[in-house]
């Protein structure tokens, strides 16, 4: 399986990025806008109801909310998730088919959460959607059956996510910003979520899903005096109960600027955020002006971050920074993802960008760009029902004035290029931020450490750990050669391997959903067909023969020449570790960490090949990928080695093109299987 990745990388990582400069259109006249007030009731048991009657459009739609506090679920952490999975799956009246049966046949939309319900549709249909979004909300049933399917599908998840550097930066980051027993700290878990039984799903639902703090909001072609009726006829026996009202302590920046390193050998680029605690809220002064700082900053792919490490560095596909006034703590993000050996300068990158917008006034073209953005979505989204129903919702929760939104525009204009400074200064730090990254240390750490700022380690769920060794020096009397053989010897013997004539493989998998079969067949004399067919159609296919090469794909085909056919033509055969072995074209460079174990580095042109210290198998390649943030080395790793014949083969082989290709190889072939026509 030579090369391979480049040709799965074109396949299923095909991204165009186009940086596009569009002039900006005059700004006319500020719009008026006219949020619809609602008329508002209460139930004896404490439900809210809030009704914006709008009869543009025959359609309305129903969110029901439980405003509770944010809880921390300890051990247990998952039970709001298994919560929310069950939810939906049949109620005390209805089978989980006949419910999601009639939802189809009305064309309607519904849906259920641990802590809130939400319908829509046409309003001819109105009674029923809500008669139905009521008995899914307060009529759950909870099976044992459904509960281990749900589990089970959850579970699964968390398997990939260890492996993912992204959710791994996202975990981390939470950790270590808010605590772990915070309510935005902790994380789910295979331990916390084997602690959940359905029991505590039912106790979960029960203390949670309650009409002291709930909302029901309704927009749309309705009159309010029928809904009124409705509402009092399904929601009125609602049993009158409250959420417990926990409080937690505010989480504390650090006492100095620091990057907390979280090392995972598989990654291909660094996860950065450089994060601040935030406690904002939407009555503030400073509010406007905060949005529209970020929004300066990093709020798209005109803000700064993006223009600065994307379209002037080319470090990566994008940078941003968000920002949010609420009720509860929050925190300032400054976050991308680059290639590993530019880290350190995108992190130097973002505190330059920090430091301007906390010093310098911005132009008068930024400030007009940013407000002209910021009206142009308020205006657009006025038009969708859910911002309606949520800036009801935000107004009553948040105690905001009434008028908040008549004036939210008029509030954006009124920001100064002295107000954004303010906001910065106060909400953006430079001097207490938590810069988390996650990266592949022999890659990363070396430039960080020249940046000057104090380094501490940390593993995937946040918990302090030593400085991790980047690239053990080589034993004495280990060289490429010594790999080599090692290898050969340990997958079956010189002799073996060099009666191998050809090797045929089949392999499946599985790509966002979509299942695929793998085919490679290569040959001692240097042939090779690799293909790849989903639903039995031929995605990509790639030959090397006597006579050259060419790969072909969605009705095209193109030529292979010159170096890159030269290097797809040595490195197809079965085992170019015997070539290898005698080659003073590679070298070992260092022993890394590889999936846990141990491995000796070998570079082969812009491969690098990874070898087990202990067993000698081949566990991982990387080669080196172009993408418009620059080379990235892209992974497959190697496993599960089985018997075939006499040679060990694996039968286990992972390709991360961005997402991770697993591949579990069904079928090997021998000195059999392959014909003179397979190379054609």
């Amino acid at each position: 399986m030579k090369k391979v990745i480049y040709i799965l990388a074109s396949v299923f990582l095909t991204i165009t990025m186009q940086a596009q400069n569009r002039p900006q259109p005059k700004p006319g006249p500020a719009p008026t806008v006219n949020v619809g007030k609602p008329e508002t009731f209460t139930l004896k048991n404490g439900l809210k109801v809030l009704v914006v009657e709008n009869h543009k459009l025959p359609r309305v739609s129903f969110s029901l909310t439980m405003d509770n506090a944010p809880y921390s679920e300890g051990s247990k952490k998952g039970v709001s998730d298994m919560t929310s999975a069950l939810m939906g799956s049949g109620t005390k009246k209805m089978s989980k088919d006949a419910f999601n049966e009639e939802v189809d046949f009305l064309g309607a939309n519904i849906g259920f959460s641990s802590q809130s319900a939400n319908g829509s549709g046409l309003s001819k249909y109105s009674n029923r959607i809500l008669e139905l979004m009521a008995d899914g909300a307060l009529n759950p049933v909870f099976t044992q059956e459904e509960f281990d399917k749900q589990k089970a599908q959850i579970l699964e998840g968390l398997k990939s996510d260890e492996k993912s550097v992204s959710s791994v930066a996202a975990r981390v980051t939470g950790v270590l910003t808010y605590g772990k027993d915070h309510p935005a700290g902790e994380y789910l878990s295979e331990e916390t979520l084997n602690n959940v039984s359905l029991a505590d799903v039912k106790d979960n639902y029960n203390t949670y899903f309650v009409p002291g703090n709930a909302y029901l909001i309704v927009v749309g072609d309705v009159k309010t005096k029928d809904v009124k009726k409705q509402v009092e006829k399904l929601f009125g026996s609602w049993k009158p109960a409250k959420a417990p009202n926990v409080t937690y302590s505010d989480p504390k920046d650090v006492q100095y600027t620091q990057i907390n390193f979280v090392d995972m050998p598989n990654a291909v680029q660094s996860e950065i955020s450089v994060v601040n605690v935030v406690n904002m809220k939407m009555t503030d002064k400073e509010y406007f002006a905060a949005l529209l700082a970020n929004q300066i900053l990093g709020g798209g792919g005109e803000g700064r971050l993006f223009l600065n490490l994307r379209e002037a560095h080319g470090w990566t596909y994008g940078a941003y920074s968000s920002i949010s006034g609420g009720k509860y703590v929050s925190d300032f993000t400054s976050s991308t993802s680059v290639r590993n050996t530019v880290t350190d300068s995108a992190v130097v990158e973002i505190f330059n960008e920090l430091k301007k917008m906390r010093t310098d006034l911005v132009s008068a073209e930024d400030l007009k760009n940013a407000k002209a953005k910021f009206v142009g979505n308020f205006v657009m989204n006025m038009e969708k029902p859910g911002t309606v129903a949520r800036f009801a919702l935000t107004t009553e929760t948040q105690g905001l004035p009434a008028d908040f939104y008549e004036n939210y525009i008029k509030n954006i204009n009124a920001v100064t290029a002295e107000d954004i400074r303010n906001a910065a200064k106060k909400y953006f730090l430079a001097d207490n931020s938590r810069v988390v990254v996650v990266g592949k240390s022999a890659d990363v750490l070396p430039g960080l450490e020249k940046t000057k700022i104090p380094v501490f380690y940390f593993d995937k769920f946040g918990k302090p750990t030593e400085k991790p060794v980047v690239n053990k020096p080589v034993p004495a009397g280990v060289t490429a050669k010594t790999v080599m053989d090692n290898y050969i010897k340990a997958v079956g013997g010189e002799k073996a391997l060099k009666a191998v004539k050809s090797v045929a493989t089949k392999s499946n998998g599985t790509v966002q959903g979509m299942a695929v079969v793998f085919t490679s067949k290569v040959t001692s004399d240097n042939k090779q067909l690799v293909e790849i067919t989903a639903m039995g159609m031929s995605l990509m296919k790639q030959v090397i023969n006597e006579k050259g090469g060419y790969k072909s794909g969605q009705g095209q085909r193109e030529d292979i020449t010159g170096t890159e056919l030269a290097d797809l033509k040595a490195s197809a055969v079965p085992f170019e570790e015997l070539t290898l072995a005698n080659s003073k074209d590679v070298k070992v460079t260092g022993i890394e960490a590889i999936n846990g174990a141990e491995a000796y580095a070998v570079k082969k042109g812009e491969t690098t090949l990874y070898y087990d210290v202990k067993t000698g198998y081949k566990i991982a390649e990387a080669n080196q990928q172009d993408t418009p943030a620059g080379k990235i080395p892209v992974f497959t790793y190697f496993s599960d080695y089985k018997d075939v014949k006499g040679i060990k083969i694996p039968y286990k082989v992972v390709m991360n093109i961005g997402v991770d290709l697993d591949l579990t190889v069904s079928e090997v072939k021998i000195n059999e299987g392959v014909t003179p026509a397979d190379f054609q």
